[in-house]
């Protein structure tokens, strides 16, 4: 069979016409092999890397079958026919946004479910009835115990990000959750990367399932390039985690703590580079408001830490910097995920200090990623041509007295005063002398943030 499109792979004519004007008209691998068995009703288990297709993947047939043969009629207070479960709130928008265009050219009502926010609009709509419902476990679980949500009448039950959805702290939730959908319901599974704790849901929830790998388990995107930087201590990682930062395209710079991820957006942007942070800390007002500034481009550079690693879905992400590099390779080839999505091209680049060059080895050899680590700096040829044009220095705002007291003012001028003038003599052809490193060099104990006191005193003796 041809399965060049869309229609040859039996998707119904409403949701191929909203495909098509969304810009989609070819399948991508893992769509061709999982939508003959999804869309005729069958238990899927599919892996197929980050940025291959798998939200369309679960997203079509979930709404082809949903408005078939099983509608279910008039829609029902709280009773929803569909469940996608997704690990962050980030993941399940992104979801939910795929979704509805499919959904509403065949007359489904799709909501979101996430905590962080109150609740009245999600009960809302669910007193409304919607026939979708894309939720993280835990607001889901909360409003099961309220009376306000009924699993009794899922026909179809996703998990998307499902190793991540394994792990211990999800496990006992979404195993509740599954066990309160009808056992003769549709279950589909979707991940990059499928393990042992994957294994243990199959076994409990799917029936005769269908597995399909369109590649190798771990196996990185080819369009993705690798690179590992050697730094040789603290003060020169900062100062190629900056010039990295500097360019007009968008990255994603990923660190391990919250606490690093919101001092680093804060120096990048006092130093001239207009930066958002994205972590577990942040109202989701505030996470909505900052991916959405990276989304539409007011904003290229967003600091993140893992919970952006499986829910940052934003097209033409140049750069992946893994400023502090994960504990383990699953992390690694999500976070990496970011670049490169949908046959684009993109390059990682992972920052290592002398002291992390064993366990980095180890790790990207668990990854199936073959790279030769090279010692950089913000100088060097190939770290100059990742960052390609740079951004025009822009003023940050001023900071206030109250908030941070009197000395704040005077570092937010000395970072955005040096990099204005290394930015400068880089637009005009010349490259930061180790000097000026040195000048913008933080204390040893930082991994991130604002300037060093030599900074601080070089500042004030040129005034």
């Amino acid at each position: 069979m041809n399965t060049n499109s869309f229609s040859q792979l039996g998707v119904p004519a409403g949701i191929v016409s909203a495909l098509t004007r969304a810009g989609i008209d070819t399948p991508f691998p893992i769509q061709v092999d999982t939508l003959p068995d999804t869309l005729a009703g069958k238990d899927v288990l599919g892996r197929g890397k980050t940025g291959s297709g798998k939200t369309l993947a679960f997203c079509i047939p979930l709404v082809a079958r949903l408005s078939g043969e099983l509608s279910g009629g008039a829609r029902r207070r709280g009773r929803p026919l569909g469940l996608v479960l997704a690990p962050t709130r980030e993941l399940a928008t992104q979801i939910t946004t795929a979704m509805r265009p499919l959904a509403e050219a065949m007359n489904l009502r799709v909501t979101t479910i996430f905590g962080g926010v109150s609740q009245t609009r999600q009960v809302q709509a669910l007193r409304d009835g919607v026939e979708i419902v894309v939720a993280t476990p835990g607001r889901l679980e909360d409003l099961m115990k309220q009376g306000l949500l009924h699993l009794d009448a899922i026909e179809i039950t996703v998990l998307d990000e499902a190793d991540h959805m394994a792990d211990l702290g999800f496990l006992p939730v979404v195993t509740k959750i599954l066990h309160a959908t009808p056992p003769s319901g549709q279950r589909l599974l979707f991940s990059a990367t499928l393990d042992n704790g994957v294994n243990k849901l199959v076994d409990r929830f799917l029936h005769n399932e269908v597995m399909h790998a369109v590649d190798e388990e771990n196996s990185p995107v080819v369009q993705m390039t690798h690179h590992v930087f050697e730094t040789p201590s603290v003060e020169a990682k900062k100062d190629l985690v900056h010039a990295l930062a500097s360019g007009t395209g968008r990255r994603i710079l990923f660190m391990r703590t919250k606490h690093h991820a919101k001092k680093l957006a804060k120096a990048l942007t006092q130093a001239g580079i207009p930066s958002v942070d994205l972590h577990g800390n942040l109202s989701q007002p505030a996470r909505d408001r900052n991916l959405a500034a990276f989304s539409d481009g007011s904003v290229k550079v967003l600091v993140a830490t893992d919970v952006a690693a499986r829910g940052v879905h934003v097209d033409n992400v140049d750069l992946v910097i893994h400023v502090d590099p994960p504990m383990e390779h699953k992390a690694y080839l999500h976070r990496s995920g970011r670049t490169a999505r949908a046959g684009a091209q993109g390059d990682v680049i992972t920052l290592c200090l002398p002291t992390q060059k064993g366990d980095l080895a180890s790790l990207l050899r668990k990854a199936g990623i073959t790279v030769t680590p090279r010692a950089a700096s913000a100088t060097s040829p190939e770290v100059v041509a990742l960052i390609g044009d740079v951004a025009p220095y822009v003023k940050p705002a001023p900071v206030e007295h109250h908030q941070h007291g009197g000395g704040s003012r005077n570092r937010g001028t000395s970072t955005g005063a040096n990099a204005q003038r290394k930015r400068s003599r880089r637009a005009d052809g010349a490259r930061p002398t180790q000097d000026s490193a040195r000048k913008t060099a933080r204390p040893p104990r930082a991994s991130s943030g604002q300037p060093s006191t030599s900074a601080r005193r070089s500042h004030q003796r040129t005034r």
